[in-house]
């Protein structure tokens, strides 16, 4: 699918194609002029487990003021119907007004933001209200061109994957083995999206290049809406996956009786080496969601046509890794590792369980001095300093930390003190895949 068509187009049409309720056209948000019928907005039906809810958006939308209206026409345009249903009070209400005439100002003072208007819920028409089986916490959203567009992690092409998403596919692989990448390192994520994964942020815009522009605006009473909404809704069960210290923080009050609560470390390069790649998440969603679900339940997260994780055996990656350490100040480094072309792996049976360790904090460990050309793809990022191979290097500016990136065949690595995940931001990462990018191009 083209990069920008899954902006109202294409998401609606596929709208289109999901079992409707009580129809109800929206008016286009580029114009005044009403869709086919064809392109409407539906309602999905009645999520099992959930009470049905009867809602007519046209006459709701009726009952709006002038200005309700006006403020409102981003939310009665393009937020899916069966999560309208449930957040209409919610988006009439004073804080909520307030960050829609925060937006507009923003617009009218010549601010650019992100993602896209028209994909600002885009989260909602990919995965509606009672699809939902599997929910990604994210922070604020990509604030470069073409990265944002109302997913969570998630880039179009031809952007190539940031280095959290990089290091959320070396944790997929994992679990699953048999799971391929996008080609040319891609970043869409929308078929987990299709398949019942929500993947949200917990701040939904942000002002071009300025990471937490638009952070205590009212967006982040909003999605804890939505989280809150799923936890009490959708009582057959979902599994909630919060990584970092700001998402854990969204989803403390779940009921883990009734859901599947997943918490850890935040994949960027900052912090992943403390157990992010072990994790296991992926797998564990899948296999609690067959417990509630049946074998149907599970989340295919392959993302390429024709690959599926739906059957994979468990395996470990073997060696041939080229690895980029990112290296922040002086002492304080992480190595994120990309897999060669002819790495093998290993599949078939489960591994034994790895003994739970709790992450070094500082000094050295044993485990850290390995081989990363073999060790890189069986633990992901490591911290530590380059030592015995001339490399090359770059360097851009980090949250005011200088980042220096060194492209080599790593032989051995030496652990440093570690960053808290708290300082993860939409400013980190871009700063951080732009490192990486330059990584590249020294490495070809």
């Amino acid at each position: 699918m083209s990069n920008l068509k899954r902006k109202a187009t294409s998401t609606i049409n596929a709208d289109a194609k999901k079992p409707k309720a009580n129809g109800g056209g929206i008016s286009s948000f580029f114009s005044a002029a009403p869709r086919p019928a064809g392109l409407a907005l539906a309602a999905a039906p009645a999520a099992a487990g959930a009470a049905s809810v009867k809602f007519s958006k046209d006459k709701w939308v009726a009952g709006l003021t002038a200005d309700q209206r006006e403020l409102l026409k981003l939310e009665i345009d393009t937020l899916h119907e069966s999560w309208l249903a449930h957040l209409k009070d919610d988006i009439i209400s004073r804080e909520f007004l307030e960050l829609k005439k925060f937006l507009q100002r923003e617009t009218a003072a010549g601010h650019k933001w992100f993602p896209p208007k028209e994909d600002v819920y885009s989260w909602s028409r990919h995965t509606p209200f009672n699809e939902v089986k599997v929910v990604i916490v994210g922070q604020d959203p990509y604030h470069n061109v073409n990265q944002a567009h109302g997913l969570a992690f998630s880039v179009r092409p031809p952007t190539p994957a940031p280095p959290s998403l990089r290091n959320m596919y070396i944790a997929l692989k994992k679990d699953y083995p048999g799971f391929k990448e996008l080609p040319n390192r891609g970043g869409l994520l929308t078929p987990w999206a299709d398949r019942g994964v929500l993947m949200l942020n917990t701040c939904l815009t942000v002002r071009a290049h300025e990471a937490n522009s638009h952070s205590n605006h009212g967006w982040e009473k909003f999605t804890q809406k939505v989280i809150d909404l799923v936890a009490q809704k959708r009582t057959r069960g979902v599994v909630f996956i919060a990584w970092g210290t700001s998402a854990g923080k969204r989803v403390v009050k779940i009921d883990k009786a009734r859901h599947l609560v997943l918490t850890g470390v935040h994949p960027s390069p900052l912090s992943a080496s403390r157990g992010f790649f072990d994790c296991g998440h992926f797998r564990a969603a899948n296999e609690w969601l067959v417990t509630r679900y049946g074998d149907d339940g599970e989340i295919d997260w392959a993302l390429v046509p024709g690959n599926t994780t739906k059957t994979a055996g468990r395996g470990v990656i073997r060696d041939g890794a080229k690895a980029a350490v990112v290296s922040v100040g002086p002492t304080m480094t992480k190595t994120t590792t990309t897999a060669a072309a002819g790495d093998k792996t290993e599949g078939g049976e489960e591994e034994e369980e790895e003994e739970e360790k709790e992450p070094e904090e500082d000094g050295e460990g044993e485990h850290e001095t390995e081989n990363s050309a073999a060790a890189g793809d069986r633990t992901g990022a490591r911290a530590g300093a380059e030592a015995g191979t001339e490399a090359k290097t770059a360097t851009v500016e980090v949250a005011k930390t200088t980042v220096k990136v060194e492209v080599a065949k790593a032989n051995t690595t030496k652990k440093g003190p570690e960053i808290d995940e708290d300082d993860v931001n939409s400013e980190d990462e871009a700063a951080m895949y732009e490192a990486l990018q330059l990584a590249e191009q020294m490495r070809n």
